[in-house]
């Protein structure tokens, strides 16, 4: 046991689809070791070059179902005809070895996590520099059509309408500027007194040390 052994931090990361939360994430994973990255479940089929428990964990819907009335979801949600869900398991027992895991959702399901954490949750929500340069981005991905574009466009607006249900928020103007600032607000969180596991007990000796030298 240390003093500074110290429970994970859980953070979310949202964004309009375009805002740049999915190279972020990816980004800070890769220089921090500490740092954990959450793998969703999904009940849709596997794409080209996706790797099962790395980019999902695809499950079917029956098992989704199945799951999901065992609460052993943190958040679901379901997109079209699909469902789609954060494993309670694996983060929680991330956390508790000290590992800080961040998620990538929407508002919707930071809500519910929220809720289940009790507020112990920190919440960065990333902003388009404007509209426009949102429509660039998702053009230049050249993964969705003229319509697609169109639509989260139009849903960017309402998820952007959110932003005052996060801790933090920051325009991502610049990628590498707002990584730094991510790995700040991350570095404050690791220290917060609810985190440290023995903070407590070496503050309790502290006290009740006699020190009289009469």
């Amino acid at each position: 046991m240390s003093l500074f052994d110290r429970y994970g931090a859980l953070i979310v990361i949202s964004s309009p689809s375009g805002a740049g939360k999915t190279t972020i994430c990816k980004k800070l994973i890769s220089e921090d070791k500490n740092l954990y990255l959450s793998v969703s479940v999904t009940t849709r089929k596997k794409r080209n070059k996706e790797r099962d428990a790395i980019d999902y964990f695809f499950y079917s819907k029956s098992d989704f179902v199945k799951l999901q009335k065992q609460g052993k979801f943190l958040e679901t949600a379901k997109v079209f005809d699909n469902f789609y869900g954060t494993l309670k398991e694996e983060v929680l027992e991330n956390l508790k070895k000290g590992i800080d895991v961040i998620i990538d959702i929407d508002w919707q399901g930071t809500r519910q996590i929220d809720k289940y954490m009790r507020g112990n949750l920190v919440k960065i929500f990333l902003l388009p520099p404007s509209l426009e340069e949102l429509n660039g981005r998702l053009s230049t991905r050249g993964t969705e059509s003229p319509e697609e574009i169109d639509f989260r466009l139009s849903k960017a607006v309402k998820e952007i309408k959110h932003f005052n249900e996060y801790n933090y928020t920051l325009i991502n103007d610049d990628l590498n500027s707002t990584i730094e600032k991510i790995k700040l607000i991350i570095n404050v969180e690791r220290m917060r007194i609810s985190r440290q596991k023995n903070l407590k007990k070496f503050v309790d000796s502290l006290t009740k040390r006699d020190i009289s030298t009469k």
